[in-house]
């Protein structure tokens, strides 16, 4: 059984204190209702170690929004995977669009990313995704897929068992657009096939792969019945308690 996932990116939003109460309130409603998706929370750096005590015997995992490709030194304002690891963190998203837009991050970086993540026993969240004029070209494919292969091309495959995916689609993230449960289906599987392709079936068949662009409560039951759909990486409706359990309760 492929995990079933649902994971929450904070970005650059809340306080201390919101993120804080979040958390707590979240962590009392899954004690509550023991849903049966796996939930991880992705706050600012900032906040990191201190929801990593406040969570320590929950069944919620704190996550890190990115990492550094590096594994130490003169990189002012990175954090490194063993940095990351010394406060009880074991997972970090890489590679989201809002890093390869801002910040120019290309996928073979990425790829060190993640070969840092593993050195140190950490997992990543890998968010691959195509632009608009990316699909309207019919080149979406060709996108995505050549995100996984380089991304994932020096990794060990004995070490992708823990391996996430989260397909975020550029053009629906933010603007209230979503993939049709189709669309987000087709390109799961091409996700999955992918991986098997490099890394082997039993990789690819373990691996969970989320969708993420504009998730929310009215949208994620209807993406969840779609069979390479192991859950989601919510943005926005992840912020508001109501929505974000709501979704975590779709997935069944």
């Amino acid at each position: 059984m492929r995990r079933k996932i649902v994971a929450g990116n904070w970005k650059m939003n809340l306080t201390f204190q919101q993120a804080r109460e979040l958390a707590l309130r979240l962590n009392t409603w899954v004690k509550a209702n023991k849903p049966i998706a796996e939930i991880i929370v992705a706050p600012t750096h900032l906040y990191l170690e201190q929801l990593n005590k406040d969570l320590r015997n929950s069944n919620i995992t704190v996550a890190s929004q990115n990492v550094s490709a590096m594994p130490n030194g003169a990189y002012t304002g990175d954090v490194s995977a063993e940095q990351l690891l010394s406060i009880g963190t074991k997972l970090s998203i890489v590679g989201h669009s809002e890093r390869r837009a801002y910040h120019y991050e290309q996928d073979k970086y990425i790829g060190k990313k993640i070969t840092h993540l593993y050195e140190h026993g950490m997992s990543p969240i890998l968010c691959v995704g195509e632009k608009l004029e990316d699909r309207d070209a019919g080149k979406h494919f060709d996108v995505v897929g050549e995100q996984i292969t380089i991304a994932l091309e020096r990794q060990d495959s004995e070490d992708l068992k823990n391996l996430i995916v989260a397909y975020e689609p550029v053009w629906a993230i933010g603007t209230g657009k979503t993939a049709t449960p189709d669309q987000a289906q087709e390109m799961h599987a091409f996700i999955r096939k992918t991986i098997g392709g490099q890394h082997g079936l039993s990789v690819a068949n373990n691996t969970s792969i989320l969708y993420g662009g504009s998730v929310n409560a009215g949208n994620a039951r209807d993406l969840f019945e779609q069979y390479d759909i192991d859950g989601a990486l919510v943005g926005g409706a992840s912020l508001n308690f109501d929505d974000f359990t709501t979704i975590i309760s779709a997935r069944k």
